[in-house]
């Protein structure tokens, strides 16, 4: 038995964070219902590397968290349709949406609403702002929360910043938060009996991921500089090898001392974190010199051999060639799906179980694929 077998999830999200966070709990087993306007479905679902596929409403980027889910399509501006959304609220555990503040509350989906029609729901909101606050009414996207918390200010090097991630990791992150939310949430019903109001903020999530930076800005003032690949320790900074970069990982002191013994150069080990700082920039020159005498391959398995954690720089092609992720089943491969005669590939999650884990058991939905069978499990007409 999976986790949220017989949990029941209300998905009217689009994009990526919400959806997301939904998708976590539709491989754990949960029942996630898609709702879309029938005229302006998910904007994911035009998105992605696959031009034919976003004519036809499958980009990839829809693909990539709608596995396992079922589709129906409502305009919830028509009060039939909220109807039938009701209704479906009645059989519910969980409501996952992520429009503008106060858009809900203005058709008479609020959590109120909703929670008189079924005490034990789980109302959860996903914005970029939060519910409250001045920002509140403000919408965004992931690359304008990384320049709104600072993440971009500190992401670069000292000559070229800011720089936004190459992936949108604050979406992401939200997903992920969202859905330990809803896990924590469900949790607590058993114990409580009571429904739970959940309001996501991506900024919140942003500030989040960069909790130790935080930490030390509140503590003396001082702005995260962008280091690039450079990290305050030399030994654990990303030097240029005979053919490529490889990014060393010789963090603690242990590990500085195993490095510096594996290259011959007891005399720059050192006693304290300290010392390493203020001796930085000549144990920097010494590693560039250094790490260009083999390959970036060469460097990765050798002192991967001698427990000093180090990796060549790699594409996205070669991560997913690598056995190891074949051997974590992170990737689920669909021999084909909904309107798509060929073979594709989508995340499934990053953990496994011992039993009951994570699994992928049919393909992303077309718009409105399960209208038919939804409206009849409700005893509605479409």
């Amino acid at each position: 038995m999976q986790p949220f077998e017989g949990i029941r999830v209300i998905d009217i999200t689009h994009v990526l964070a919400g959806p997301f966070a939904t998708y976590q709990l539709a491989v754990l087993g949960a029942d996630v219902i898609k709702v879309e306007h029938p005229d302006d479905p998910d904007q994911s679902r035009g998105v992605g590397t696959d031009k034919e596929l976003n004519r036809r409403n499958m980009g990839t980027a829809f693909l990539t968290q709608a596995s396992n889910k079922r589709s129906i399509t409502l305009d919830l501006k028509r009060e039939k349709d909220r109807d039938i959304l009701k209704k479906l609220v009645a059989t519910a555990d969980v409501f996952v949406e992520n429009y503008r503040p106060g858009a809900f509350e203005a058709l008479g989906l609020g959590y109120d609403a909703l929670a008189a029609i079924n005490p034990r729901l789980i109302y959860a909101s996903f914005s970029a702002f939060g519910q409250q606050g001045p920002r509140s009414p403000q919408t965004a996207y992931d690359h304008v929360i990384q320049a709104t918390s600072g993440i971009m200010a500190m992401t670069g090097t000292p000559e070229v910043n800011p720089i936004k991630f190459g992936s949108p990791a604050v979406d992401y992150a939200t997903g992920m938060t969202g859905a330990f939310a809803l896990s924590a949430a469900l949790f607590q019903r058993e114990r409580t009996g009571k429904g739970q109001r959940i309001d996501m903020a991506m900024l919140d999530v942003a500030m989040i991921l960069m909790s130790s930076h935080l930490t030390g800005y509140l503590r003396n003032g001082v702005h995260p500089k962008p280091s690039g690949n450079q990290h305050p320790h030399a030994t654990n900074s990303a030097y240029q090898a005979k053919d490529g970069i490889v990014m060393v990982g010789a963090s603690n002191l242990r590990q500085q001392r195993r490095l510096w013994t594996l290259l011959e150069r007891p005399d720059m080990i050192k006693k304290t974190n300290e010392e390493r700082d203020a001796d930085r920039e000549r144990e920097a020159a010494t590693l560039r010199e250094i790490m260009r005498t083999r390959t970036a391959d060469e460097w990765e398995i050798f002192l991967q051999a001698n427990h000093v954690p180090a990796a060549r720089v790699r594409k996205m092609g070669e991560a997913v060639a690598d056995p190891q992720l074949g051997s974590r089943g992170i990737i689920h491969r669909h021999a084909a799906g909904n309107g798509i005669s060929d073979a594709f590939g989508v995340p499934l999650a990053a953990f496994t179980f011992a039993h009951g884990g994570p699994h992928i058991d049919a393909p992303p939905p077309t718009l409105g694929q399960h209208n038919s069978e939804i409206f009849k499990e409700l005893g509605v007409g479409g």
